[in-house]
């Protein structure tokens, strides 16, 4: 089903270029010694985590989990739950947050979708999450596979709910429209950042590339839940994240995911600020207040943690 949405780059009055200039390190919450107590996660490494990491080795699969250093691997995998990082792991982009490694990456894997699918089906999931490295060197950016993972996976585990984080496609929209084509339950697409700080957290990036797609995605099919995140902690101003909430709010998604920004090593982009719990549900009634349904905000949040939840929540469907 297609909706008639004006697209963002019609209906939206863009704004001057912000001057590329970083703004002064704020200092609040900042404990260079050491992260805060309430981001201090303990390692559990119980027989579900040893089953997960066994069976990726096996079926020679990535995960984003292991890729970008997330902070819930643990928690996640030993709850029986990954997300997958499909067409290879290395990126063709290098942003400043950013763990997984970038060069030039590998040939495609054309049976790496039955594989994924094979894991799925083996980890019993109710609920998968796909994503992937963003392939700038092909066609349509790796649409393709994600198409066909989409497909393995309805195929083997047809009661399994799909959700796909994909990257911008450098504004291919054919290669959306391939990804659509797959049905899949949700689409995330994250901004990560505020538009003012894309220079150096998204480089090769752009805020209204990605508002379009997640816009044109909703208008692709209107059954679709489109999802976006981004990170806090990288100068952004509180009007600032204000603004993206309208933004996202405006353009018609259904679920946002706010968490804290995490430094992977001394090469990436400093952590300029630690928000509190706290700030963190201020962040939450803000952006619901603002009417975006489901708003999932905390310092450990990523873009998968507790995606069947959401889901669950917004579609009426137990996942």
């Amino acid at each position: 089903m297609e909706r008639e949405l004006p697209l963002v780059s019609e209906s939206v009055v863009q704004p001057a270029p912000a001057p590329r200039t970083r703004p002064p390190r704020r200092r609040e919450n900042y404990q260079p010694t050491g992260k805060p107590p309430w981001l201090k996660v303990r390692a559990a490494l119980g027989p579900n985590y040893r089953r997960i990491e066994s069976l990726m080795r096996d079926l020679s699969l990535n995960t984003v989990c292991e890729e970008a250093h997330c902070p819930n691997i643990f928690e996640c995998w030993e709850r029986g739950t990954a997300t997958f990082m499909i067409l290879g792991d290395i990126c063709t982009r290098a942003c400043g947050f950013c763990a997984v490694k970038s060069g030039r990456p590998t040939e495609l894997d054309w049976a790496e979708p039955e594989r994924v699918a094979e894991a799925v089906s083996a980890m019993g999931l109710k609920h998968a999450v796909i994503t992937s490295v963003t392939r700038d060197d092909l066609t349509n950016g790796g649409a393709e596979i994600f198409r066909a993972t989409i497909r393995a996976i309805r195929e083997r585990c047809p009661g399994t709910a799909v959700e796909v984080l994909i990257p911008d496609y450098e504004g291919n929209w054919e290669a959306l429209a391939i990804t659509i084509e797959a049905r899949p339950d949700v689409l995330n697409h994250n901004l990560e950042t505020v538009p003012r700080l894309y220079p150096w957290v998204r480089p090769k990036a752009r805020y209204e590339r990605s508002l379009e797609l997640l816009q044109r995605a909703k208008a692709m099919d209107g059954d679709v839940l489109t999802k976006t995140g981004i990170m806090v902690g990288l100068g952004e101003t509180l009007d600032e994240i204000r603004k993206v909430m309208e933004d996202v709010h405006r353009i018609g998604v259904d679920i946002m995911t706010i968490g804290q920004y995490l430094r992977p090593s001394i090469k990436h982009l400093p952590v300029e600020r630690y928000y509190r719990p706290e700030e963190f549900d201020e962040l939450k009634r803000m952006g619901e207040a603002i009417g975006i349904p489901h708003v999932e905000a905390g310092p450990l949040v990523r873009s998968s943690y507790h995606a069947h939840e959401q889901l669950e929540k917004l579609s009426g469907v137990n996942v």
